[in-house]
């Protein structure tokens, strides 16, 4: 006898065989429920709910009673873990009649999951590697097949997994592993091809590994490659900043130094090694249990981890080694986590835009929109895009490490007791400020006043608002007849200095700090000014900044200092690590991965240093806000500064 059966709400029905089980007619109409033990009642995985009642579209008369009885297996698991009420296991129940079943979010395949804490953008979880629990022959006399022989027949005959290929570094612990399962083993495997790992027993959860190798810091975070949560999060400094600061310093130090590229590469795979130690130790798990990682940066990063010299990196025309998606295994990279695992990287797009600024486009996704936008990864070095569904632009500009505090006389990383947010008051133009690690201001009870420097959204306000109050001049010069209102405003040599704090360390704001950031304002504008004219517009609807510096900034203050080009306040927003989320985005999604390579394919790629008309819009981009560019949605928010009205007030916008 035959019954009908509906999977509500996939939407998939058709005709089980009577006493068939769930998980069996679930997958003969290709139905999205998981399992890792093969239908043996031990994993949990297919945990399913009947639905009671008439579903007259489907003609189907659904009942409880249409299922078999609980099985002895289903009473072993729900007294090892919890099986919530009225759900039945998939492997174990048997359709008796007509049947509408649904597939639980938690027990689907591919998961539909909301990242709210990296991104507002859903995303499956699809990962490439799935775990499966096999009963693996026990050796016989009789029949001298290898331990390896009768794995990879146990694959077969019970999940269908046929030619799969077994790196050498998964070889040495297999026949510890099959004895110590009692031949009972879950064999993790990369899109059931090649063996990653193999456990003793039931092992239902695997992880992965996404990591965004930034010129300055590292980050990794640790996913649970079943319900996409992120498990641990950490980084560190990037050790290869005592080899160069910056991208092109740590280059000539490659040209320069004999085996210096070897040794910024060691650096860099010993402290994303140690990394993810620390996160398995945060989560306690073995590392073992980590069978993937994604990773992203820039393409002098991304050279220097693959063992790449990035000397061709360093000039015209700027010659990727590399620019597909590769993925060598784990170990080649120094990386100890599970025997077999891959360290994938995502794909370049051009000289000096990397696989960071593809995980940037994966998590941003303006190639879906209407709209026009702008997206910005901020950093010692900017990735722009701009565009939308129908065409995508993408340059580099060289922003140096201004916006990180470097190359300011009181700047500082951002860490406690940096300065991240500063005012001038209109009428006396006293300063007020906070800093990291404090929540009260200068001019409040509770202020620490310990304070270690100025960090880079600090100086960015710092410089807006010395412009906005009508001490700095639209050329960036400080206006030394200031002086006579405020004692704030101090000779310094030839120029003039705004001091903020006179305490130890004593932090002032000079013409050369001005300038070092005017430079890299107008490197980032030029950047983006030679995409719009690439493109045809004159105004963007939507900016996204991406990174630590897109975090903090705040939109008026970019827009008034010339970082950014107009738009309305309210269509900035800031990505946070978009680079970070895009690798976790690919972790955990392989079609993510695949769309990545189709969309890379088809970005313009416009290299800034080649661009005639790029000096002209450097130039243009120096004044602020801007020589020639208006800001009417600025304006909105701000009285912008005019030689007649030389201390504006500020409207609105935020504050903070």
């Amino acid at each position: 006898m035959s019954f009908r059966i509906f999977f509500a709400p996939s939407g998939k029905q058709g005709v089980a065989a009577e006493g068939e089980t769930i998980l069996s007619a679930a997958r003969a109409l290709g139905v999205d429920l998981d399992s890792v033990c093969g239908g043996r009642g031990i994993c949990g995985r297919c945990q399913i709910g009947v639905e009671a009642g008439e579903f007259a579209k489907q003609r189907i008369q659904s009942s409880l009673s249409h299922v078999g009885a609980i099985t002895a297996a289903e009473e072993r698991y729900a007294g090892r873990r919890s099986l919530a009420s009225g759900r039945r296991l998939g492997c174990q129940a048997r359709i008796c009649g007509d049947l509408v079943i649904d597939v639980p979010a938690d027990s689907q395949l591919h998961k539909q999951v909301l990242r709210k804490a990296v991104s507002d953008r859903a995303f499956v979880v699809d990962p490439t590697i799935r775990a499966y629990y096999v009963e693996v022959a026990e050796p016989d006399i009789e029949n001298p097949a290898s331990d390896l022989t009768r794995l990879l027949a146990a694959l077969n005959s019970q999940w269908g997994l046929s030619a799969i290929e077994v790196p050498l570094a998964a070889l040495p612990g297999l026949q510890k592993t099959l004895r110590a399962g009692g031949w009972k083993v879950t064999a993790a495997v990369r899109d059931g091809k090649e063996l990653t790992a193999l456990y003793p027993g039931l092992q239902d959860r695997l992880f992965g590994l996404a990591i965004d190798i930034g010129s300055t810091t590292i980050a990794a975070h640790l996913c649970d490659l079943t319900t996409g949560e992120t498990i641990a999060t950490a980084g560190t400094m990037n050790p290869q900043i005592r080899f160069g600061e910056d991208l092109m310093s740590r280059v000539s130090y490659a040209m320069m130094n004999e085996a210096g590229a070897e040794a910024m590469t060691d650096a860099v795979r010993k402290a994303i090694d140690a990394l993810a130690g620390e996160l398995a130790d945060t989560a306690g798990i073995d590392r073992t249990l980590i069978v993937e990682a994604v990773w992203v940066g820039n393409p002098v990063m991304h050279h220097l981890y693959l063992g790449v010299d990035p000397v061709e990196l360093g000039g015209a025309p700027f010659a990727l080694a590399l620019d597909q998606a590769y993925a060598p295994h784990a170990r080649e990279l120094g990386l100890r986590i599970a025997p077999g695992a891959r360290a994938q990287s995502l794909p370049c797009i051009a000289g000096h835009v990397g696989a960071d600024a593809a995980a940037v486009l994966l998590s941003e996704a303006p190639q879906s929109r209407d709209e026009i936008s702008l997206v910005v990864d901020v950093g010692t070095n900017a990735e722009i895009f701009l565009g939308n569904r129908a065409r995508l632009l993408a340059c580099y500009s060289p922003t140096g490490p201004a916006f990180d505090g470097a190359q300011i006389s009181a700047g500082q990383r951002a860490a406690p007791g940096a300065i991240e947010r500063f005012r001038i008051n209109r009428a006396t133009l006293e300063p007020r400020f906070k800093t990291i690690g404090c929540e009260a201001w200068s001019d409040e009870p509770g202020f620490d006043a310990s304070v270690t420097g100025i960090c880079g959204s600090g100086i960015i306000e710092a410089v807006a608002e010395l412009f906005l109050a009508g001490i700095l001049r639209s050329d960036g010069s400080l206006v030394g007849e200031v002086a006579a209102r405020t004692a704030r405003i101090q000779p310094e040599g030839r120029t003039f200095q705004y001091v903020i704090r006179e305490a130890e360390p004593r932090i002032a704001v000079t013409q050369a700090d001005v300038r070092a950031i005017q430079l890299a304002k107008a490197a980032l504008y030029a950047g983006v000014k030679l995409l719009m004219e690439k493109f045809g517009v004159e105004k963007v609807d939507r900016i996204a900044l991406a990174g630590a510096f897109g975090s903090y900034i705040d939109p008026i203050y970019a827009m008034a200092l010339g970082v950014l080009p107009d738009c309305k306040v309210e269509n900035v927003t800031s990505a946070g690590n978009a680079a970070g989320t895009g690798a976790m985005m690919a972790l955990l999604d392989r079609g993510a991965r695949a769309e990545l390579g189709a969309l890379v394919g088809r970005i313009e790629k416009i290299e800034t240093a080649m661009a005639p008309e790029f000096q002209r819009l450097f130039v243009d981009a120096m004044a602020l806000p801007h020589k020639v560019d208006p800001y009417p949605e600025l304006a909105r928010h701000i009285d912008l500064p005019t030689l007649s009205a030389p201390t504006p007030r500020i409207r609105g916008g935020r504050r903070r």
